[in-house]
């Protein structure tokens, strides 16, 4: 893909954790710069997460997204969100997919029933069957029996096996099978239930067609596995150079790792694109 459009023709999808984020949580100078610089020209950028609004909201206020006419995707896609400082939090919440987690949750946790299970309720936190490791979760976490766990319609439920990994939690879902629901297992022992359907890549379609923008002019970078739809569905899908070899596999491209500040290396090119662009339009 070639970014011979003004800015504002861009929608530019981004990841969080392990994209914008350092693995331990922090944002590094460059890629808050490369950011900005887009924000500033005019480019639509769009968070998409698989963490809940409220652990989403912090680092959207620090880059500096809160503005009228914003939008963020989070929970893997099930909820987007219209972001504007007018509104309370700085946010509201414009689409919310949900799903009946009872017949999945039943199912994992005969299988594994020692696995921790968190159920996204949105805009406040958690239900949890048993306490997460500190701070992986945010937000109101609430400690409920079985039935209240699953009883009401959700967004969003993490299964989590501090013990485990991700291959465990791979060949758990394909040895019992899940139907009805959209998955996808995290880099640790991590796996998140979303509505069948639904993912990073559906939410940002709808988003786009909100923003007038032509399929041609989408970017995408994450690198992870809950980021193959998302990274399938731009016209330039950008993995993270850490990603697992099956994300390497659907991007279109790879940039450097997060720890080499990737995310910062792609848009300063995609920025740079934009400048020449002007100058040429200039000239």
């Amino acid at each position: 893909m070639s970014q011979q459009v003004p800015a504002e023709q861009l929608l530019i999808a981004l990841d969080v954790d392990g994209t914008i984020l350092h693995h331990d949580g922090h944002l590094s100078r460059r890629v808050a710069d490369a950011i900005g610089a887009l924000r500033d020209a005019g480019a639509h950028i769009v968070i998409a997460t698989g963490r809940s609004a409220v652990a989403t909201m912090p680092i959207i206020e620090e880059l500096g997204l809160v503005r009228e006419g914003g939008i963020a995707v989070c929970s893997n896609g099930a909820i987007t969100l219209a972001l504007d400082p007018e509104y309370d939090e700085g946010y509201r919440v414009t689409e919310a997919v949900t799903f009946d987690p009872r017949p999945a949750v039943e199912l994992l946790r005969e299988a594994r029933p020692d696995a921790l299970v968190a159920v996204e309720e949105v805009g406040v936190g958690f239900k949890l069957s048993a306490p997460f490791p500190d701070g992986e979760l945010q937000g109101d976490l609430r400690i409920v029996d079985h039935e209240e766990l699953v009883s009401s319609p959700a967004t969003r439920v993490t299964f989590r096996d501090p013990n485990g990994s991700a291959e465990s939690f791979s060949e758990l879902v394909d040895r019992i099978g899940l139907h009805g629901v959209n998955y996808a297992v995290g880099f640790t022992a991590w796996l998140d239930l979303a509505p069948e359907g639904v993912s990073k890549g559906s939410a940002l379609e709808q988003v786009r067609r909100q923003l007038h923008i032509e399929p041609s002019c989408t970017i995408a970078v994450g690198d992870q596995r809950n980021d193959l739809e998302m990274l399938g569905w731009a016209a330039r899908g950008v993995a993270m150079g850490q990603a697992p070899p099956e994300v390497i596999a659907v991007a279109d491209e790879t940039t450097a790792p997060v720890e080499e500040d990737g995310l910062a290396v792609l848009l300063e090119q995609v920025a740079s694109d934009l400048l020449s662009l002007a100058a040429t339009r200039e000239g």
